[in-house]
């Protein structure tokens, strides 16, 4: 019975994250990067609702796989305008969830806490920084097409959530651990290109946590 209702509410929270986003890119149809943002924050909390709820490993892996599916065909099928409509090529919400399927066969069984870091971080670190740097960024940072208002908003939220997620783990450790993590994820996020971030940033980040772990 757990099971049914972890896929109704699964369902649910994501039909209301893409609902949500289908009706931002009707209404404000030049705004099509925050109904994709809508989604991939959105998304990346049914990673905490798998956690409460106790969703087995395969079960993870199997809904990331459909997931990653439905993603590949949106690139030629438009099934959700929201999130293939951004005006440029990217494989990044297919990552996505291959990042969430990954991670969840590495750390779900043992270290769950990693699973939701890596996750969390990409959801929110990558996605607040995204739309900091795209409406209010106006100091660039050399060398990249990013600013210095969205890589810092990258860099405190990542570090935030680290915290938060390492915290059970590491009480006392978590102080030094979660800037590390925080720098981290913004480097690999500054060095990424064509959606890769979601791939690399929360496999990266969830790997340096648990080698920080390890270390200490």
């Amino acid at each position: 019975m757990t099971m049914v209702w972890a896929g109704v509410l699964v369902t649910s929270w994501l039909g209301l994250v893409l609902l949500t986003a289908e009706l931002i890119h009707a209404w404000f149809p030049n705004a099509k990067e925050w109904s994709r943002k809508v989604v991939h924050i959105g998304a990346g909390q049914v990673i905490l609702i798998a956690y409460a709820l106790g969703v087995p490993t395969s079960w993870g892996i199997v809904a990331a796989a459909v997931a990653g599916v439905i993603t590949v065909v949106s690139h030629w099928v438009p099934i959700f305008p929201s999130i293939s409509a951004v005006g440029r090529q990217s494989w990044g919400t297919f990552f996505y969830a291959v990042s969430i399927g990954t991670l969840m066969g590495l750390f779900w069984d043992t270290l769950p806490q990693l699973a939701i870091l890596g996750i969390l971080v990409m959801a929110w670190g990558d996605g607040l920084a995204a739309l900091v740097g795209m409406n209010w960024g106006r100091h660039p940072l050399p060398g990249t097409a990013k600013s210095w208002e969205g890589t810092l908003t990258m860099f405190s939220v990542s570090t935030v959530v680290a915290a938060l997620s390492l915290h059970s783990l590491a009480p006392l450790e978590v102080v030094w651990m979660a800037p590390l993590v925080g720098g981290g994820a913004t480097l690999l996020e500054l060095i990424a290109w064509r959606g890769i971030d979601n791939l690399t940033v929360p496999i990266g980040s969830a790997l340096l946590a648990y080698g920080l772990l390890n270390l200490s």
